[in-house]
């Protein structure tokens, strides 16, 4: 128990404390604005937690994850148009609500929704991750490289019809990881005579550039200014009875959402889709979903968010991201030197236990602070984008500049921005990218060094854990390819 008793000294702490709720209102406020995703405001803001302790920022990043997926909900509901990815199913019964009159309840479901998924999530987090971590303790050097090898191959096949995109988006990114030192032999690779690059491309100022500067470009293109009119919004009051018959479904969906979340490279946005097909497939009245059923918006967001605990099961216990975000988090946290795994249960147990503590109290604050200011979210959405926009630019500049006082690291931001813009015009995915800069060195260590302790033979991959995992590499791939082929053919 000494570990959560170092996790509640940490995040009872006032300033953690106030982080949270800060972290919340943040998210809120970038989730409710159409365009700008979580992700993206993790990306923006990480460099304000250099100064921080590992926990304290945490509390920021984690509260920021957290409100803005939920308010993502609110412009999915109000004008069809979803503020963060996660949010893309509560459209389907959203605004539908929204067109007939109960938006405020719709609202109102979205918030006890979004916030009893995330709690279930983190408990499920809790419970299992200290597990994981300890059977992640019998992983050498060739179980991590082909644990890093289907980390991506997941990530990639999830583009399904664009699998091979996707492929293509992790390559660059493990190439990317390859300039800098080499980590055997440490002599400067695909450097030029450059000594920046020499010392390596740092990862923050890409994360930044791909996931901030990339989309406010995106944005510039299409700039129109306008402000979509207001929809009734009705009683925001939602009874007992209501929340009664809710309750199986989001119970369900929180589950749900959480085992997906497990999966790396899933994520909010497939997790929520997934619990909302499967709440449509068993429920009765099958027909209403679509045309505003509540129980959609329920299973959308309380799987949306349980799944951000789901992701962070694989983030901490074996370094390998669940999605973009959780990328992130790692760097965050190898920011002040630490590395995530199953030491850092040992090594640091004050950060992950706060971790557990921290995020709930985060749903705790998002139920409270969600269900007192709906009406004040709302009008969020009346910001011009003309002022939104140049203002994520100016933070991304000063934000890749602080992480060394660098002005190389601004460049590197800026030509993540315009590769990233490239990507998406041509339908390249960003988050294999991400995972394959961070997984990059993980990979390359682990087949060099279990080479070298092999004495060059490849019999490492026949031992149990590296064969498992080649074969659930393989059989990834070869789903992703049927249903790519299947898609193709109904379309067809």
């Amino acid at each position: 128990m000494s570990g959560w008793a170092a996790g509640f000294e940490a995040v009872l702490d006032p300033q953690a404390l106030f982080l949270i709720l800060a972290g919340v209102l943040v998210g809120i406020l970038v989730g409710a604005l159409p365009g700008l995703s979580a992700t993206m405001a993790v990306a923006v803001l990480l460099p304000f937690t250099f100064a921080l302790e590992p926990v304290d920022g945490m509390m920021l990043l984690l509260g920021i994850y957290g409100g803005a997926l939920y308010a993502g909900s609110i412009p999915a509901i109000l004008i069809r148009a979803p503020g963060t990815p996660s949010a893309a199913a509560t459209v389907l019964d959203g605004h539908p609500m929204s067109q007939r009159g109960r938006a405020g309840e719709a609202l109102s479901i979205s918030v006890v929704a979004s916030a009893v998924g995330g709690m279930v999530g983190v408990v499920f987090l809790a419970l299992f991750a200290p597990r994981v971590a300890e059977f992640a303790l019998r992983f050498g050097p060739a179980e991590y490289f082909m644990l890093s090898i289907f980390a991506l191959t997941i990530i990639a096949s999830l583009s399904e019809s664009a699998m091979v995109k996707g492929l293509i988006s992790g390559t660059l990114g493990l190439l990317i990881a390859m300039i800098g030192l080499d980590p055997i032999q440490a002599f400067p690779r695909f450097a030029f005579g450059s000594v920046e690059l020499s010392a390596g491309i740092q990862f923050i100022p890409i994360l930044i550039g791909l996931f901030g500067v990339a989309e406010a470009l995106r944005q510039f293109e299409r700039l129109r200014g306008g402000v979509e009119e207001r929809p009734a919004l009705g009683s925001f009051r939602l009874g007992f009875d209501r929340l009664k018959r809710l309750a199986p479904t989001t119970a369900g969906s929180s589950v749900l959402g959480f085992l997906v979340g497990v999966l790396p490279g899933t994520g909010g946005d497939i997790g929520s889709f997934v619990a909302y097909n499967e709440t449509k497939r068993f429920a009765r009245g099958e027909k209403n979903f679509g045309r505003g059923d509540p129980r959609g918006v329920a299973a959308a967001e309380s799987a949306n968010n349980a799944s951000t605990a789901g992701a962070l099961t694989p983030t901490l216990t074996l370094g390998i991201p669940g999605d973009s975000v959780s990328a992130i988090l790692i760097g965050a946290i190898t920011v002040h030197g630490l590395r995530p795994g199953p030491q850092l249960f040992t090594g640091s147990p004050e950060l992950v236990y706060g971790i557990f503590i921290g995020f709930f109290l985060v749903y705790t604050c998002l139920l409270v602070v969600g269900l007192l200011g709906i009406r004040l979210w709302v009008q969020l959405m009346r910001v011009p984008t003309r002022f939104l926009w140049p203002t994520v630019l100016v933070l991304s500049v000063v934000g890749s500049y602080a992480l060394r006082s660098n002005p190389f690291d601004v460049l590197v931001m800026l030509l993540a921005a315009v590769l990233g813009y490239f990507m998406m015009k041509g339908g390249y995915p960003l988050a294999p990218l991400v995972i394959g800069v961070i997984l990059g060195p993980i990979a390359e260590s682990g087949f060099r060094r279990a080479m070298i302790i092999s004495g060059g033979s490849f019999e490492w991959l026949l031992t149990p854990i590296p064969l498992t995992l080649l074969i659930l590499t393989l059989a990834s791939i070869a789903l992703a390819a049927l249903r790519a082929r299947s898609g193709s053919a109904s379309s067809a």
